[in-house]
């Protein structure tokens, strides 16, 4: 007898009854049920990240300072200078299909390369290890970079950084800005943010430029939802970030001393770049 296949491959008798017709596509879709739920279960190598925390380097973190200086002089300050993260999911968590579809989908998640996001063939505790040794190279930078715009002897002036559970090389420029702020405000009396509560991000060099970060859409997200009106961006990142959550305007920066006019001219009502 010859048979025929059907449009998905199973042979179908011709004049078969409607009856034997339907057990035998019914029979042929089961592989692909199967195939269906095995992918739909099977972890994939991607991390969705989402908008994280946001810290006031101006004040304090689980009790303490988070910027301390001591051999100089340190004013009281205003307003608020917030560094801005996001929260991914670690490279041992599984991230199933339907996760990857719904980060897609959302404006508020990024679905992203694990290797894009951690180090590859590291665990969860190297890793931890891994992003505390950026962050700490990070403060010595910001420090580093924040003193010489000021003209201070990193010899006499010491500062300390502590912030807890945040990792990696991106708080720089907060760092940075805030230890400006402290000993030296405007330049003029008054304070770098001009009572504002400002945010950002962006890894910064000893010699004061400004380097680009990952996930700074979500961390104007982020800064938005803590109540910053200004963010400043790496000026390499300005077309990830806009359009710009409304009411947080977007400052791109290259480095130290551009930030600190950009905000100097922000708090005296000045002309200020945009992204």
């Amino acid at each position: 007898m010859i048979t025929r296949p059907s449009r998905d491959g199973a042979a179908v008798r011709p004049g078969a009854s409607p009856r034997v017709r339907a057990r035998v596509l019914a029979l042929s879709a089961v592989p692909l049920v199967v195939l269906l739920a095995v992918v739909g279960l099977a972890p994939l190598p991607y991390s969705v990240a989402r908008p994280g925390q946001t810290t006031d380097v101006l004040g304090s973190d689980r009790g303490g300072e988070v910027i301390s200086i001591s051999g100089a002089s340190v004013r009281e300050t205003s307003g608020q200078l917030r560094m801005a993260a996001i929260q991914a999911t670690g490279p041992q968590v599984a991230v199933r299909v339907g996760e990857v579809i719904d980060g897609w989908s959302r404006t508020d998640r990024a679905v992203m390369p694990k290797d894009a996001v951690f180090p590859a063939g590291l665990s969860d505790a190297e890793i931890a290890r891994h992003n505390l040794a950026d962050m700490k190279s990070s403060q010595h930078a910001a420090t580093a970079a924040a003193l010489a715009l000021l003209g201070k002897d990193p010899g006499r002036v010491k500062v300390k950084l502590a912030l807890d559970g945040v990792g990696g090389p991106s708080a720089g420029l907060m760092f940075s800005l805030g230890i400006v702020d402290k000993l030296d405000g405007d330049g003029s009396g008054g304070d770098l943010t001009g009572g504002r509560s400002i945010a950002g991000t962006g890894t910064i060099d000893a010699d004061g430029t400004v380097g680009a970060v990952g996930g700074a859409a979500l961390k104007t997200q982020a800064a938005r939802r803590d109540g910053a009106s200004v963010f400043l961006v790496p000026k390499a990142e300005c077309a990830q970030v806009r359009p710009a959550p409304a009411g947080l305007r977007l400052v791109p920066v290259t480095t130290l001393k551009g930030a600190v006019q950009a905000l100097r001219a922000l708090a005296k009502g000045g002309a200020v770049p945009s992204c």
